[in-house]
């Protein structure tokens, strides 16, 4: 294990590699601050890596994991990191960057990398050149997707496999994925990064960055998407029996959220001079609702969409994933104005109880609504930890099975011990 860097507030960015050979893989958890699952897949891949040979010497590789690319955002999570696992603990206690400071991104390009954990990402991909980086997300509320810079043909069958022997549902209509290819169910395409404004940037993840930095060494990136709660919903890819009006409604209510969110931040910022490190929970709240309004009226079909961007034709499970897009961005954005509040130790703005009620209403909606359930951290890091397994084989094309032994069919994991 070797110290690679430190993050903004002087933490150590801890690389932990295992074995010996020549062909290097590089593991990245903890991109997002608000996506923890990533730091317990690490492990389990190191235990595995220690424990066949296969995946070290039989195949001539070294594992490279990067412990926590961004651990200061990390540690604003801790609040909800220690349970209980509920959806309203976890947004009142929710933190995640602002655009401009979410370490994988480089609007300006790889020259003009600001973050010290994002030049040391870049250092490491330039070092190790790997034939294969996994970034490690996840999914607040919904199923479990990977997107691709390069085919890996069978991952899907691989993913479909490891999802049903896990219990967890895949995203066949991903909302981050929703104008990308399809290379099979639940399995996206990354397409060629572009200059587009901000807006652009925030929603479709159309800038540079550090998935496809090492495209020059050949490296294969597959970012791989764990569920926290699941939904069954988002594995439904039937045809929905009226999509219109389902698009409309989601489109009003992200609109009406919106409204009320941009009055409520309107109401609570002259009372922020005082609350230390407020400019840092406002940067993503001006984010969202930045971007809220444009979605909107993408999702809209009475607005005429984008000709630029029409939306694919939508699934039930398209549509689900989309209504749980317009809950989270709603949530997320209640959980950081609810945070700035109570950390000012009064509200002179008469704004708590109303962000109260929308945190309330929208994770009863996710929960009653949606089915949202819990998915225990063992089931979300075993499903995280196959799926790299998986794209390692098929990347590397070696002898390895990813995570076959012992795994007959129909079999799962035992609910009791977990």
């Amino acid at each position: 294990m070797r110290r690679v860097g430190v993050s903004r507030a002087g933490i150590p960015l801890w690389l932990l590699s295992v074995g010996h050979g020549s062909r290097q893989a590089l593991v990245v958890a903890g991109p997002h601050a608000n996506e923890p699952m990533g730091g317990a897949t690490v492990l389990r891949l190191a235990e595995r890596a220690l424990a066949d040979p296969r995946l070290t010497e039989g195949a001539d590789a070294t594992w490279n994991l990067l412990l926590c690319l961004d651990p200061d955002g990390l540690r604003r999570n801790e609040r909800w990191l220690t349970g209980p696992y509920t959806l309203g603990r976890h947004f009142r206690n929710f933190f995640r960057p602002g655009f401009l400071e979410q370490p994988e991104w480089l609007p300006d390009g790889a020259a003009a990398a600001a973050l010290p954990e994002t030049r040391t990402l870049l250092a490491l991909q330039d070092e190790l050149r790997p034939f294969l980086q996994c970034s490690l997300h996840g999914v607040d509320i919904g199923g479990g997707f990977v997107e691709l810079t390069h085919d890996l043909p069978g991952l899907d069958r691989r993913v479909a496999t490891i999802a049903t022997r896990l219990g967890v549902p895949r995203e066949l209509g991903a909302y981050d994925a929703l104008y990308w290819p399809r290379l099979g169910p639940a399995v996206y395409r990354i397409p060629p990064p572009h200059r587009r404004d901000l807006a652009a940037a925030i929603t479709e993840a159309a800038v540079e960055s550090t998935w496809f930095h090492p495209h020059r060494y050949g490296t294969v990136t597959a970012v791989v998407e764990a569920p926290m709660w699941g939904v069954a919903a988002v594995g439904d890819g039937s045809p929905h029996p009226d999509a219109e009006a389902e698009l409309r409604s989601v489109s009003r209510t992200l609109r009406q959220d919106t409204l009320l969110l941009t009055g409520l931040a309107a109401r609570i910022r002259p009372f922020l001079a005082d609350v230390p490190d407020a400019a840092r929970l406002l940067a993503p709240v001006d984010d969202y609702l930045l971007v809220c309004p444009g979605l909107a009226d993408a999702w809209d079909p009475d607005w005429g969409n984008d000709s630029a961007h029409p939306l694919p034709s939508m699934t039930t499970a398209g549509l689900a994933a989309l209504r749980l897009a317009g809950r989270r961005l709603a949530l997320r954005t209640a959980g950081l104005l609810h945070q700035l509040v109570t950390r000012a130790g009064r509200d002179p703005s008469g704004a708590l109880p109303e962000l109260d009620r929308l945190i309330d209403a929208r994770c009863a909606e996710c929960r009653d609504g949606f089915g949202a359930r819990w998915i225990t951290v063992a089931r979300q890091a075993e499903y995280q930890a196959r799926v790299v397994l998986a794209a390692f084989e098929l990347a590397g094309r070696g002898p390895f099975r990813s995570g076959e032994p012992g795994w007959g069919p129909g079999t799962a994991v035992p609910m009791h011990r977990e």
